[in-house]
């Protein structure tokens, strides 16, 4: 055993700065350790099995005098009882390490998985996709959880509110966790079964999408309505609704609209070109744009520091929810979606332009994979001319005729 040094008192060790070994006293073989550069901190000197060994018991002053004495008498107990302390200081530090490791979030996760796949994935768009839904739909319920704290009620929690309202979504959606959770199991962030797994597990909790897409459709306007519809979006306020109208005006969908920057807006050529990477068939898509359309465009405010045409008031792309909001507001029953629904709608009942040259207009993809070989063209000039009857149409709101019940009248 060392010889026992002096007892030195707190204000004591406080003043020992020469670099060196100061010993304290009380316990045998605790030391503060001075370096040439300043630092100090706790060491103890003792004898495990017949060799010397120096033992760290941390900083000082963040470990006071009472503190490291403790620490010290405990670490000689151990010693006394056959134990190494070192070795379990340096076990436990390592299972402290490999804990915080461990220790990832599902939503640490999800972003560690979309790293990894991004370069396997068709475009930029199918990787903001996987982003959007589930910072939409799964962060807010099990984004902070632990990912091998992740059960099935948490997963019930995220699909139940939406399966039967945006199936299309949910099911996606359930995929995506699934396979973020199978990365977590195969990394060895998790045990067990996959909570979010279909087959002869959730789909004994849920109905089959098959059972709830019969019923969803994407509520949209009456031909009829669409022209005093029109009327009443010209004179909301707000981007959101300056986007549903160029949304309206354009036949796009919403994501292609709200994602729209100025490079890709050709204003001499009245066209919008829309990359490969934003559309949903992954081919670019050209817009014509009608004098209607040109004049929105002309009356947009221009955000500093982006090139989106309809930023969201504090930056970064708009949500599909700030049209949907729109739509509420003047109390309208339908989805931003539904909007291409009418025009189709209207190509069919109220002119005679071809049937492919509105499928063309909505980026649908050629069903006919001989046909798609053969066509080469994307019928550009027929479809400015649809546009432009297209707009006219909506300028003008159709009047209701009063209708008369004769029966009524006799009695």
């Amino acid at each position: 055993m060392p010889k026992l040094a002096k007892e030195l008192g707190a204000l004591e060790v406080k003043g020992k700065t020469a670099p060196g070994l100061h010993f304290v006293g009380v316990v045998p073989g605790l030391a503060l350790q001075v370096t040439a550069t300043g630092a100090r901190s706790w060491t103890l000197r003792i004898v495990i099995a017949g060799k010397r060994r120096d033992m760290g018991l941390g900083n000082y002053p963040e470990v006071t005098l009472a503190t490291a004495r403790e620490k010290a008498r405990a670490a000689r107990e151990l010693v006394r009882q056959g134990v190494d302390p070192i070795e379990r200081q340096q076990a436990a530090a390592s299972a402290l390490r490999a804990s915080m490791v461990e220790a990832l979030t599902f939503k640490e996760c999800a972003a560690a998985y979309m790293k990894a796949h991004r370069a396997g994935w068709k475009n930029a768009r199918h990787a903001q996709q996987w982003a959007n839904t589930l910072a939409q739909h799964a962060y807010p319920v099990i984004g902070e959880l632990l990912v091998r704290d992740v059960k099935l009620s948490h997963v019930m929690a995220v699909l139940e509110p939406i399966w039967t309202t945006t199936n299309e979504t949910a099911v996606r959606l359930r995929g995506r966790i699934e396979l973020v959770l199978d990365w977590a199991a195969a990394r060895g962030l998790r045990d067990g079964l996959n909570p979010a797994r279909w087959r002869g597990h959730l789909d004994k909790l849920l109905p089959k999408p098959s059972k709830v897409n019969q019923a969803e459709h994407h509520a949209a306007l009456p031909v009829g309505d669409i022209g005093a519809f029109m009327a009443q979006l010209r004179a909301a306020q707000g981007m959101g609704a300056r986007a549903l109208e160029f949304v309206i005006l354009t036949a796009a969908r919403s994501g292609e609209v709200r994602g729209a920057t100025w490079p890709e807006i050709d204003r001499d050529a009245k066209v919008w070109t829309v990359p490969a990477e934003r559309m949903k068939a992954g081919k670019e898509h050209r817009v014509p744009l009608t004098a209607e359309a040109l004049a929105l465009l002309d009356a947009l405010p221009r955000m500093p520091g982006t090139d989106l045409v309809f930023p969201a008031p504090r930056g970064g792309v708009l949500s599909d929810m700030t049209l949907t909001a729109v739509l509420r507001r003047l109390d309208v029953p339908a989805v931003p979606h539904g909007f291409r629904s009418t025009f189709r709608d209207w190509a069919a009942e109220r002119t005679n332009y071809p049937r492919d040259v509105a499928e063309m207009a909505l980026a649908h993809a050629i069903g006919d994979k001989v046909e798609a070989a053969y066509r080469r063209g994307d019928l550009f000039q027929k479809r400015r001319l649809m546009m432009a009857d297209w707009a006219k149409f909506l300028a003008k709101p159709e009047s209701r005729a009063e209708v008369i019940d004769l029966n009524a009248k006799r009695g």
